[in-house]
């Protein structure tokens, strides 16, 4: 275990792997390192984290961990709390359950108390599919917004899009959003419908995976492909 005497403990921001793979094909051996050094850590789900833990350092004591969880059961007022071994001298991981934490990610929360609590933060190196797809997209990475999710109304959703397609015109601004897995093949038909025909559309599924798959074509170009999207990770970016 990794004390700082007389020092308060720090957070590290630790991303891990976007799908079922050997993390180290994807991961800098400094994630290896540091996870072996910790004992902390702030994660979304306690079987998944101890399983990535596991998985890219199998001689790390599991009895020795110890996890809080946060997600969106978690209570306001318990996130201070997880930082309680910080201020014992201790340093905290938080592991995201795909890419870097604090981005998409509910981490942020404790990030954002860490540095109301003066506590140092290190950002690690990792995956980001929000980074990797833009990157592969072709679209303009200067001037770009995440938006999350989009309504889930089918008409709520299609004046949203029409708004994002109109600001990217606008500002010459790249789009991007996710949507839940088993809703991908949905999301992909109405962008095909709703957004002009020479709109770029770029879908980004199964990041550094062995299936990974990156096209960018224009809306019109989309009608012409066949791709199933179906509870595989992915990401949407456009631009008009």
């Amino acid at each position: 275990m990794n004390k700082q005497n007389g020092k308060t403990g720090r957070v590290y921001l630790i991303p891990s792997t976007l799908g079922d793979m050997a993390p180290l094909e994807v991961l800098p051996i400094s994630i290896k390192q540091t996870i072996e050094q910790l004992d902390y850590y702030v994660v979304e789900n306690e079987k998944t984290a101890r399983h990535f833990i596991k998985k890219i350092s199998p001689r790390k004591s599991q009895p020795s961990l110890k996890l809080s969880v946060l997600n969106k059961f978690t209570e306001p007022q318990e996130i201070p709390g997880f930082l309680n071994p910080c201020l014992e001298g201790y340093d905290v991981g938080i592991l995201s359950e795909a890419g870097c934490p604090g981005i998409a990610d509910p981490g942020a929360a404790v990030v954002k108390i860490a540095h109301e609590k003066n506590i140092q933060v290190i950002p690690m190196v990792g995956p980001s599919s929000i980074l990797l797809a833009l990157m592969s997209s072709g679209m303009n990475g200067q001037n770009f917004a995440f938006n999350g999710y989009l309504p889930i109304d089918s008409s709520e959703r299609k004046k949203y899009i029409k708004n994002l397609e109109r600001k990217s015109k606008e500002d010459n601004q790249s789009q991007v959003f996710i949507e839940t897995p088993y809703r991908n093949n949905k999301m992909l038909e109405e962008l095909i419908k709703s957004l002009a025909p020479s709109t770029r559309i770029c879908v980004a599924a199964d990041i550094t995976l062995p299936t990974e798959y990156i096209k960018t074509k224009t809306a019109i170009n989309w009608k012409r492909e066949n791709v199933d999207l179906h509870k595989r990770p992915a990401i949407f970016i456009i631009q008009a």
